[in-house]
């Protein structure tokens, strides 16, 4: 056992998270102390996990095969750099939100899904541990379905709700059919290597078709689960619909695993053609711009941030496709560069998005609304929440000195070095590629500056059903550990950047580019701190100058703007969707709002609003009509359907009589009767 401690401890921390929602099964469904244990055990499969990751990344992959075997093979478990580098959110993850439902979901005020929604969390945490170190398709089938079915419960958790009865229903349709996926992938890889065993393939084993197949299955299947645009269409419902520990969950972590399988399995195949990169670096740029020009519209919070997880799976597919071009062209440097900024960003979205999330969740608990033009002015209530929201939402515009400027800011490097490069096309897709990044960051800026200032600043614009009050202990904790390790990430890269250089050089997948560099050798590193702590002791200083002033001036309270009204009211404030009018204005012809004008008919006439939608592109758009186009083709037919015996006994005779005579050679005993 020694041998293979990281692999016994990363399986006890799966088996404890599979059994932390067990105790509250068997106790009363308005028992708090259910929960309570459910979330000790998880803290506790958190720690015991996440040191088998350090042992990974002190002594290096460890591997053991099980004791039962499957489809021919045994099962095998390997735990390298790559694995423990996705295995860190996921049980940093499966804590911090347990602690954080505490509060926020307490099973005596939830006795019909508390005890539910326990049992599911632990479950897609257990689920999410196994797929990442299974090195066997029927164990890594396994991990996903334990995972990908768990989260369909925790998403449907308030399932008297029709909007999350549908979320949830379109999140499972999607799900399996990237499950449908990757048994094509399994059956492919079982065609190539004659066993079930995931490993990387040789140059001479398949050829270039096959690998194709393969590379394209995998983005699919795990480009669903991603939410890759346009695969992407089950994610904002889902997310806005389910409790918001759970939406954290979903974007922070569950998204990386479907980057997780995209950038192993590729990694398994020998020598990208350059085709493969360019799709994934086009993709990638595509789901970056259209996520963050489709958050800017809407007017729901949780919503808004669903569509910058969409954003931040394009940033991180701009950098994965960087790297495999880098890999084709035998650069060195552009493939470590884009590798670190996919990877560093998985761990950074992890941290801001969940940190984000939490804090819409806070807003949730003491508001009872996540529309965002209902809300303004909490920053007086919830200072402790204000502040942490702040925090990631500069971190996710990739703002120094946050984590998300340091991910980001390896990709630009690695845009700039492709510009240098000597290879033909380098500077032509690099220079291209580098712009798309800035305006992603631009509108970025723009949706969160919306989303603070109508949220936290000026005055609640309607009247709220309940009156804000700051989270509690249990909920501005987890937040605050996120907001920390934000400022670590940003502040201090250096420590991270070890680990980067094992998860980027410790796969086993189908070879690297030649002489690849060190990471610290390359990137300003000291320089970076040195400036991030300088912007950051600045902001401080004016802070205090600011709070300091206004307190010895004794400065009246007036308001900031009133355009010409004696008395102006919270009504007259610019509203979310009046900020972002313009910008949306400009991408009016991918967004297609629908606009819906008050209609006044009469002299004296009723209050009337002016509102505006915009429809999911994919689902609402695409395949919900195609859905009800064919649903209308089908109804035709439905009168050979009468529910009548002797009509089915006739359809069956007609059935035999048309196999018979495609089955017996009936043409050739016509040929030979006529031509006697």
């Amino acid at each position: 056992m020694p041998n293979h401690l990281s692999s016994f401890l990363l399986l006890v921390a799966a088996v404890l998270s599979a059994l932390s929602g067990v105790p509250a099964l068997v106790l009363p469904r308005k028992s708090a102390a259910g929960q309570r244990i459910a979330t000790g055990l998880m803290v506790v499969a958190g720690l015991v996990g996440l040191t088998g990751v350090v042992l990974v990344f002190l002594r290096g992959t460890d591997a053991a095969d099980l004791s039962w075997r499957m489809l021919g093979s045994p099962l095998r478990i390997v735990i390298d750099s790559m694995s423990a580098f996705f295995l860190v959110p996921v049980l940093a993850m499966g804590a911090l939100g347990s602690i954080y439902g505490l509060r926020y979901w307490p099973q005596r005020d939830h006795p019909e899904n508390g005890r539910g929604l326990g049992v599911f969390w632990g479950l897609t945490v257990a689920g999410m541990i196994l797929l990442l170190v299974a090195r066997h398709a029927a164990l890594f089938l396994v991990g996903w379905e334990l995972m990908a079915i768990s989260a369909f419960f925790m998403i449907a958790t308030e399932s008297h709700l029709p909007e999350v009865r549908s979320a949830s229903w379109v999140y499972f349709v999607a799900t399996h059919l990237g499950t449908l996926a990757l048994f094509a992938l399994f059956a492919l890889f079982h065609r190539i290597t004659g066993s079930f065993e995931l490993r990387a393939l040789g140059v001479s084993e398949a050829g270039l078709g096959e690998l194709t197949a393969i590379f394209l299955l995998a983005l699919v299947g795990f480009g669903i689960k991603a939410g890759l645009m346009p695969l992407h269409f089950w994610l904002p419902s889902a997310h806005a619909g389910a409790p918001s520990h759970v939406s954290a969950l979903l974007s922070g972590v569950l998204l990386k695993i479907g980057i997780y399988g995209i950038v192993r399995f590729v990694g398994f195949l020998p020598e990208p053609p350059v085709g493969w990169g360019g799709l994934v670096l086009v993709l990638g740029c595509i789901s970056g711009v259209l996520g963050v020009v489709f958050a800017l519209g809407q007017h729901d919070l949780k919503r808004l941030l669903a569509y910058h997880s969409v954003e931040n799976i394009g940033i991180i597919l701009m950098g994965f496709g960087l790297a495999l071009l880098g890999h084709t062209w035998n650069q060195p440097l552009l493939y470590l560069l884009g590798m670190a900024g996919c990877l560093l960003h998985v761990w950074n979205h992890a941290l801001f998005k969940s940190l984000l999330f939490l804090g819409a969740g806070s807003v949730v608990h003491a508001c009872g609304t996540r529309e965002i033009d209902r809300l303004g002015g909490l920053s007086k209530s919830m200072p402790w929440t204000a502040g942490l929201f702040l925090v990631g939402a500069v971190a996710i515009c990739g703002l120094p000195p946050l984590n998300g400027f340091v991910s980001e800011w390896f990709i630009y490097l690695g845009f700039f070095n492709g510009v240098a490069a000597d290879e033909a096309y380098s500077w032509l897709v690099a220079g291209l590629a580098a712009p798309v990044l800035a305006l992603i960051g631009a509108l970025a800026l723009a949706c969160f500056v919306k989303a603070y200032g109508a949220v936290f600043l000026g005055a609640p614009r309607r009247p709220l059903p309940d009156h804000p009050h700051e989270a509690p202990l249990a909920m501005t904790l987890p937040m605050g550990i996120l907001a920390v390790c934000c400022f670590a990430i940003g502040l201090f890269p250096q420590c991270v950047v070890p680990l980067l250089q094992q998860a980027i050089s410790g796969g086993d997948g189908g070879g690297l580019p030649d002489a690849l560099p060190l990471l610290e050798e390359q990137t300003p590193l000291g320089s970076l701190t040195l400036a991030g702590g300088l912007l950051l002791g600045l902001c401080l200083l004016l802070l205090v100058a600011v709070v300091r002033r206004i307190q010895w001036r004794d400065a009246p309270t007036a308001s900031t703007w009133s355009c010409g009204y004696a008395r102006p009211t919270e009504r007259m404030q610019y509203t979310a969707s009046s900020f972002a009018q313009m910008l949306t204005g400009l991408f009016g012809f991918v967004l297609r709002p629908q606009v819906h004008l008050p209609g006044i008919r009469a002299l004296f006439s009723r209050p009337a609003k002016f509102g505006t939608h915009i429809d999911e592109p994919v689902l609402d758009r695409t395949l919900l009509p195609a859905l009800r186009r064919i649903k209308r083709s089908l109804n035709r037919v439905r009168s050979l359907q009468q529910g009548l015996t002797h009509h089915y006994l006739m359809y069956v005779a007609f059935m035999v009589v048309a196999l018979l005579l495609w089955v017996l050679p009936v043409t050739s005993v016509l040929t030979r009767l006529f031509s006697r």
